[in-house]
């Protein structure tokens, strides 16, 4: 039995961030993984998407080209070598992860970790035999989600898809319909539909992206649309049957009936690994779809604790984002360790969807916050109104602010169009130091840059703006 200070079970960006913070402080560490290091995020979620998206974007800006005065013909795109080079993505982030678990000498166990009634941990192998028993002080568990199932409806990764299967697909199917329009739902739309495929998005509630801005969402919905994406909102999932080699999915609302399809992606949210790896032997508590903890990440058990998607801190939940998980790993080690560390405040999370137009945003949506009763001042930039984004071409979207009339503080941003997914960090950095309007007004930004548009949204709101 090897016995260590820390070990964590999952290695994905909670998993290896707790492993590399603990060894960092001192801790003799271990870290226990069934599969590829890196977890989701890193082999089979958000870094390998985003390679493919890349590519989706290369190609809508190829495609118009003449309107900055260049001219290309027979442009064309190979899907499997676009799909590869995804894979490729993942397997370096693979390797770093390795190199940083080495660099910080943290011992990697392969295998399937198990709680026994004492705590102690056993791994086994592929073929359900035990190789290793484990004995730590400090135990994190950062097993991490996988995509939710409808019902029965399994994932045969060929016509009925999860995320993982649509982005390792061998042939571009010619029809995509897709349950959900949250981020990953909209990512695969834009990916496929970059490539040619035709793309029908189905969407339960009211609008698509449905956490977002309500007016960030209708930008959304009017580029995929004129992208020849078909939304039906107000339209719910009934269920599918395959028949000649083709989808049929049924559903019912504001659009009823079948749609026809080569496949269908399931993106409609995540469910926790918190099943079979021994949490009832020791008697931790679960929480609807998660191990319940308190603000310290501890579990009901002393010395096991929990971070990342497979954690609940309290019944209204938290975003399941690869960044929350790695801060909640710093966040619960030093903790563990008595240092000085606040509470993550989950009001202050960004979300990002990396479509085009990207979405971006950080606090309450004006919807949200007229429903906290806050008096609120609004200002909104066009991006059509910015220098650079003319100069580049990327006029769609724009920058939406959110103050309370009383202090000025920003209660939540929101931006679609060009780097958006960048241009945030701004307003969290803010909004983190409970800053104002005035903040930003009298912060001068760099120009000709998109981030004048935050100035200019800002200038808005308090009848400051210059170039609107």
């Amino acid at each position: 039995m090897q016995e260590f200070d820390l070990t964590v079970l999952g290695s994905g960006p909670g998993g290896y961030t707790a492993a590399i913070r603990a060894a960092q402080l001192g801790l003799k560490v271990a870290i226990i993984e069934k599969d590829k290091l890196g977890g989701v995020c890193l082999n089979i979620g958000c870094i390998p998407t985003k390679s493919l998206l890349k590519d989706a974007e290369i190609l809508n800006k190829l495609k118009h080209l003449s309107q900055h005065g260049i001219k290309a013909e027979n442009i064309s795109f190979d899907f499997e070598k676009i799909i590869k080079r995804s894979r490729d993505v993942a397997v370096k982030s693979e390797a770093g992860v390795k190199y940083l678990m080495k660099k910080n000498k943290i011992s990697v166990i392969k295998g399937f970790g198990k709680f026994n009634k004492d705590k102690t941990i056993s791994v086994y192998d592929d073929s359900d035999k035990e190789i290793e028993k484990v004995k730590s002080k400090h135990t994190i568990i950062a097993t991490g989600a996988k995509p939710r199932q409808v019902g029965d409806l399994k994932f045969d990764e060929e016509k009925i898809l999860s995320s993982t299967g649509a982005m390792m697909l061998k042939k571009l199917p010619e029809s995509m319909t897709i349950i959900g329009s949250g981020a990953i739902g909209m990512e695969f739309a834009y990916f496929y539909n970059a490539l040619g495929t035709k793309v029908t998005i189905v969407e339960m509630l009211p609008k698509i992206l449905p956490i977002e801005d309500k007016e960030i969402s209708d930008v959304v919905a009017k580029e995929f649309k004129s992208y020849g994406i078909s939304i039906h909102t107000n339209t719910r999932f009934e269920g599918v049957e395959i028949k000649n080699g083709k989808v049929f999915t049924k559903v019912s609302g504001d659009f009823s009936g079948e749609i026809e399809s080569d496949v269908v992606l399931l993106a409609i949210g995540i469910s926790a690994n918190i099943h079979n790896i021994g949490l009832e032997e020791i008697g931790v508590e679960l929480f609807k779809n998660g191990i319940r903890v308190d603000k310290n990440y501890k579990t009901t058990v002393d010395g096991i604790y929990s971070i990342g998607d497979c954690a609940l801190i309290n019944p209204a939940g938290k975003p399941w984002l690869a960044h929350v998980a790695s801060g909640e790993a710093v966040n619960c080690v030093e903790k563990i360790m008595n240092l000085h560390s606040p509470d993550i405040n989950y009001d202050n999370i960004p979300g990002c969807t990396y479509c085009q137009p990207q979405v971006a945003s950080v606090g309450l949506t004006e919807e949200k916050a007229k429903e906290q009763g806050y008096e609120l001042k609004i200002g909104k930039f066009p991006f059509s109104a910015n220098g650079k984004s003319r100069a580049t071409g990327e006029t769609t979207g724009m920058v939406k602010l959110i103050f309370d009339t009383k202090y000025g503080e920003l209660l939540g941003a929101h931006i679609v169009g060009a780097e958006a997914t960048e241009l945030i960090s701004e307003l969290v950095m803010l909004k983190s130091l409970e800053g104002t309007a005035e903040s930003i007004i009298k912060t001068i930004h760099a120009h000709p840059t998109l981030s004048e548009s935050i100035l200019e949204a800002a200038g808005v709101a308090y009848g400051e703006a210059i170039n609107i």
